[in-house]
């Protein structure tokens, strides 16, 4: 699978998976993407809060299947270019896999904290807000890298969570990441025209973010509610 040059962005419906294999070798020059967590399986269900209708507290059918991290490791490293970057949302409990089949393969290995300025409230107060989410990088020796100033070169983004008017009521996806700090990342780690790779795109709001700084794009996506929720956005974009 490739883009030619009149080609601002190409995406896929169907399993990453088996779509990845069609993508050449060195030939994405930022993947930036949003992995199943496997979080599901943690869930406590509804939250009853007081004179509201209780807050969902699961993530997704799809993420009580099964992740295993290093099943994409290959891919990843055959189709991303010598001077690309990987940026990789995760959990706490998938951190460790993501660092054991890709520190070795990488010359740096650091991580990002996504710091949310409104998550979902702890009525209880049983324990820490869920207020951070972890972005696993990684890049070698002459990797692209557009330095900013000290003061913004923290290992730190400060946000809300996506809330409307962008986020999207249907379909609704459970994990739709704003723009703003997509954006954020794109800037840093890529260069204009350059191509930015998510395999797992939902509701498409890392191409969306790659076209409106002027990169290219290219994702996969298996729900097809997502898929054309996706390809609505990224053409207006386009």
């Amino acid at each position: 699978m490739t883009l030619c040059e009149a080609q601002r962005y190409a995406v896929r419906l169907g399993d990453s998976r088996e779509i990845i294999r069609k993508v050449p070798d060195n030939f994405v020059d930022f993947i930036l993407t949003d992995p199943p967590y496997n979080l599901a399986k943690h869930s406590t269900g509804n939250i009853p809060l007081p004179n509201r209708k209780p807050m969902n507290n699961d993530v997704a059918q799809w993420d009580l299947e099964a992740f295993v991290p290093s099943e994409w490791a290959e891919a990843f490293i055959r189709i991303l270019k010598p001077t690309g970057n990987l940026f990789i949302f995760t959990s706490y409990n998938m951190i460790g896999k993501w660092y054991d089949c890709l520190d070795h393969r990488f010359s740096t290995t650091q991580f990002m904290v996504w710091h949310k300025t409104n998550p979902a409230p702890k009525i209880f107060k049983a324990g820490f807000l869920n207020s951070c989410e972890i972005v696993f990088c990684c890049w070698n020796k002459g990797h692209t890298w557009n330095f900013l100033s000290q003061s913004e070169m923290h290992n730190f983004v400060e946000s809300p969570i996506c809330m409307a008017p962008e986020r999207l009521r249907s379909p609704k996806h459970p994990t739709q990441k704003p723009v703003s700090i997509l954006k954020k990342m794109i800037t840093i780690a890529s260069n204009v025209d350059d191509i930015v790779f998510d395999p797992f795109m939902g509701v498409g709001s890392t191409g969306v973010a790659a076209l409106s700084l002027g990169r290219r794009f290219i994702g996969f996506e298996r729900d097809e509610a997502y898929f054309r929720a996706a390809e609505a956005r990224l053409r207006r974009e386009d």
